[in-house]
């Protein structure tokens, strides 16, 4: 799947990779949303990772989407991870309630 801010790709080892790009706002917020819910109810891979390495924010409605989709995760029996979120997504995420072990590989905020 490819739109304007949001690729969904299976990795080799089964893992589906949900990998939104640039600042993911309001407009942006019933797509993702969709993404992952259907991901984790309908799909049920052993692994979703929403890799953060191209997104310099994420607005609160978004935000709200991945931090309640790790919950989803786990009454699905599905692991959810969050990876590459710049060190002030991972602190919004962290204080949103997602556990630090879902946060994986945080990448510094770079300065222009």
């Amino acid at each position: 799947m490819r739109s304007s801010m949001l690729d969904v790709r299976t990795s080799p080892d089964g893992s589906v990779v949900i990998h939104p790009h640039g600042s993911v706002g309001p407009d942006d917020a019933v797509e993702l949303r969709q993404v992952l819910v259907h991901t984790v109810r309908r799909v049920r891979p052993l692994r979703m990772i929403v890799d953060l390495a191209d997104v310099a924010e994420l607005d609160p409605i978004n935000l709200g989407s991945v931090v309640a989709v790790c919950g989803l995760g786990d009454d699905h029996r599905v692991a959810v991870f969050v990876d590459n979120p710049n060190n002030h997504l991972a602190a919004q995420l962290h204080a949103a309630g997602v556990p630090s072990q879902r946060l994986r590989a945080c990448v510094p905020v770079s300065s222009h």
